[in-house]
């Protein structure tokens, strides 16, 4: 085997990688994976427990990593997590726009209708995944800039290629973070250096703190009718895992992709193809 070759195509040590919303489980799993292949990882969260969490398992698998607290709606936070990075990496080669999420209040059903969602939730969820995306894109793509090189990773949702039912502003909010992939894409290779890329993972339909009320019934802890009915569409028959995403995102972090940028890549298990017939 030439390992040489593998590590031109594929190699990541000592690139620097920041994780939005990294203590969670997408995030966390993408974060753990920088570590062990080589990459130097700073992990963003809220939770500042989290990330740290995440931090001391990389750190103690053999890898390089710090847990920093950001909020990824506040531009001063998000510059404050920037410069702890800097100071700790020198650099920031990766970023990886992972905080999200849907609200339960943004959410219809039999008790809540459409018309009495109330704006506040819908603008939450649009803020935590269009804005934080943008503001943290803003932030740390500024430093690519001035590189001359970077790659931005959005994650985006199956959502915002066929809209589901009961979450009208995460559908909404994912849809946007696709366009602004391809936007941003164009922009920066345009304006600031063609080895700045930009693109994004659609992950199908993983459980998650934010989905399980939606997929598994509390009271039996089987499927509710929502999640039987995915996995009834999903012609792998099942839910992903969180290591599913990996070796997706590795490719797209990796310089075996370094003429792609401006792509929405579907991770789904099938659940685009099938019209259901």
């Amino acid at each position: 085997m030439d390992n040489e070759y593998l590590e031109r195509l594929f190699g990541l040590s000592g690139q620097v990688a920041v994780v939005t919303g990294g203590g969670g489980v997408l995030c966390g799993a993408m974060s753990r994976a920088l570590g062990r292949v080589g990459a130097r990882v700073a992990v963003l969260d809220l939770n500042a427990e989290a990330a740290q969490k995440v931090a001391e398992e990389i750190v103690a698998a053999g890898g390089s990593a710090i847990a920093v607290q950001c909020d990824v709606l506040d531009r001063g936070s998000i510059e404050a997590a920037a410069q702890t990075v800097l100071s700790a990496f020198g650099r920031v080669d990766m970023l990886i726009n992972g905080a999200g999420g849907n609200k339960v209040e943004a959410t219809t059903g039999p008790d809540k209708a459409f018309f009495d969602l109330p704006v506040e939730a819908i603008q939450w969820v649009l803020n935590l995944n269009f804005i934080g995306t943008l503001l943290c894109s803003q932030v740390f793509g500024r430093w690519m800039a001035k590189q001359g090189q970077g790659l931005i990773l959005n994650i985006s949702s199956m959502n915002a290629f066929r809209p589901l039912t009961k979450i009208p502003a995460y559908s909404a909010a994912k849809a946007a973070v696709s366009n602004f992939t391809q936007w941003l894409a164009v922009h920066v290779a345009q304006q600031y250096s063609p080895r700045i890329r930009v693109n994004a993972i659609a992950p199908g339909f993983f459980l998650t703190a934010q989905n399980r009320f939606l997929l598994i019934d509390e009271e039996t802890d089987g499927w509710t009718p929502r999640g039987r009915t995915i996995i009834d569409h999903t012609p792998m028959a099942r839910f992903g895992d969180p290591s599913d995403l990996l070796g997706t995102a590795l490719w797209l972090l990796s310089p075996a992709s370094a003429f792609v940028t401006g792509i929405v890549v579907p991770v789904d298990g099938g659940f685009s193809a099938f019209s259901g017939v």
